[in-house]
C-alpha cells in the first residue's frame, strides 16, 4: 500500500452528517478492523459520553467538550481531542480555529508535546475554511515541525462545490498535495483551491516513499463519518490497486 494512505481515514462514523448509532459503528468498524480495509484505518473516534458504553479493544481517539474533562484510565484510548488541550497520557490533539492559528501559538503546541487539530467543514458554510486560511494554517504547521490531524467535510478526495448544500468542500488529496509542496518550500493555496482530480491525483502519485514518509509524519490523519466515500475517491483516481472491500 502507498504509505500516504496508511492510518489515515479516523472512523468518525458517529458523528454528523451520518451520524451513525453507537452499536452499529462499532460493529462496521470491528468488520473493517478485520478486512483488507485495516491497513487505511485509524482509531474510532469516540465522544468521551459514550466511551463507557464501547466493548473494549478498540483503538479509540476519545473526544473531550472540554479541556478539562476527567479521562478515563483505559488502554484503549489512544488519543485525545480537544479544544485548546493540555498534555495528556497519551497522543493529544489540541483544536484551534483555522483563524487563530499563528507561529508563537504553535510553537507553545509544540513544546508542550501537543499535535494540533484542524476543522475544515461542518453544517454551515462558515465552518470550511477558505484556501487562504487553511493555507496559512498548514503552513505553519509544517514550518512550526507539527504534527496535524483535520476534521469534517473531507469525504471526497478533490476540492469541489456540494451540489445539494452549495457548500466548497476540501479534498484531502488536495491537503496531502498542499502539504508535500508545503515541505519543499513551494505556495500551496492554489494546491488547495484545485478541484482537477486528474492533475491532483497525478500530483499525488508522483510523491516518492522519502516524501510521503514526511508528509505524514505532518499531516496525521483525518476524521470521516464514512470510510467508503474516500476509498471510492481513491479508486476512482486509481491510487489503490484494488477495492480493499
Amino acid at each position: 500500500m502507498n504509505p500516504l494512505f496508511a492510518g489515515l481515514f479516523d472512523d468518525a462514523a458517529l458523528f454528523p452528517p451520518a451520524s451513525t448509532p453507537l452499536a452499529g459503528a462499532v460493529a462496521s468498524h470491528v468488520a473493517r478492523r478485520e478486512s483488507a480495509l485495516a491497513p487505511l484505518l485509524g482509531p474510532f473516534v469516540c465522544p468521551a459520553g459514550d466511551f463507557g458504553s464501547l466493548p473494549s479493544g478498540l483503538r479509540v481517539s476519545l473526544i473531550l467538550p472540554a479541556a478539562d474533562t476527567p479521562v478515563p484510565a483505559s488502554p484503549d484510548i489512544v488519543a485525545i481531542e480537544a479544544p485548546d488541550a493540555v498534555p495528556g497520557p497519551v497522543t493529544t490533539y489540541s483544536e484551534i480555529p483555522v483563524a487563530e492559528i499563528d507561529a508563537t501559538r504553535l510553537a507553545a503546541l509544540r513544546a508542550a508535546g501537543l499535535r494540533l487539530k484542524l476543522r475544515t467543514g461542518g453544517v454551515r458554510a462558515e465552518m470550511f475554511p477558505s484556501e487562504d486560511a487553511l493555507a496559512r494554517a498548514l503552513w505553519a504547521a509544517v514550518r512550526g515541525g507539527l504534527a496535524f490531524k483535520l476534521t469534517a467535510g473531507l469525504h471526497d478526495p478533490i476540492r469541489h462545490r456540494d451540489p445539494v448544500t452549495g457548500f466548497e468542500h476540501h479534498g484531502f488529496l488536495n491537503v496531502l498535495l498542499a502539504t508535500a509542496r508545503a515541505l519543499q518550500g513551494y505556495d500551496i493555496e492554489r494546491t488547495l483551491a484545485d478541484s482537477d482530480g486528474e492533475r491532483v491525483a497525478a500530483g499525488v502519485a508522483g510523491i516518492d516513499d522519502v516524501l510521503a514518509k514526511a508528509v505524514r509524519h505532518h499531516f496525521v490523519s483525518f476524521g470521516t463519518c464514512s470510510i467508503d466515500e474516500p476509498v471510492d475517491g481513491l479508486l476512482r483516481y486509481g491510487l489503490l490497486p484494488e477495492d480493499p472491500r
